[in-house]
């Protein structure tokens, strides 16, 4: 996996998965070239958080410190948030950069969700892609613990095999 330096001004989209006690919440982005990345504080440390590193809950203050700095960052054109647990701050997200930029994106929905499940899997193993990641090692965790879940109409969601193995980073891949 090549490093690739994603330089301030990038035009990216983004995704946010939260959690609040249990699963993990991050952020992840992309170009337009079609490069995913975790995105970075400025000290290095990547904009994901397990709740058990922070006292059983997740640092809502932190994570929306970490959206102000992509949005400062980066040339942010679109935003997708799942809102269970974060409406207020999904809310203010979107009052602050933008209901056009912040959008709320229920990952629950079946039929939304497997559609971009199958183009990020086309994406990813089409020949000759232009997609590339940056090699984060916990969402290669979380990848490898996703399992597809057969659902009515020839459609799938992704699960995890058991409560500890996560897979929140792929959530926010898609």
């Amino acid at each position: 996996i090549a490093q690739v330096e994603v330089k301030p001004r990038t035009q990216v989209v983004g995704a946010f998965d939260g959690s609040d006690t249990d699963d993990w919440t991050g952020f992840r982005l992309q170009t337009r070239e079609g490069h995913q990345f975790t995105p970075t504080f400025p000290d290095g440390r990547p904009m994901v958080w397990d709740p058990a590193a922070h006292g059983g809950q997740v640092p809502r203050t932190e994570v929306s410190a970490g959206m102000a700095h992509i949005v400062e960052t980066y040339d942010l054109l679109r935003f997708y948030a799942d809102p269970p647990y974060w409406e207020s701050e999904i809310d203010a997200w979107a009052e602050t950069y933008g209901e056009k930029v912040v959008i709320r994106w229920e990952t629950y929905r079946l039929t939304q969700m497997h559609a971009a499940a199958l183009r990020l899997h086309t994406d990813v193993t089409k020949a000759d892609t232009a997609f590339a990641h940056d090699g984060d090692a916990q969402v290669a965790v979380m990848i490898r613990n996703a399992r597809k879940l057969a659902r009515p109409g020839m459609r799938y969601v992704l699960g995890k095999p058991s409560q500890t193995q996560k897979i929140d980073g792929v959530i926010s891949s898609i």
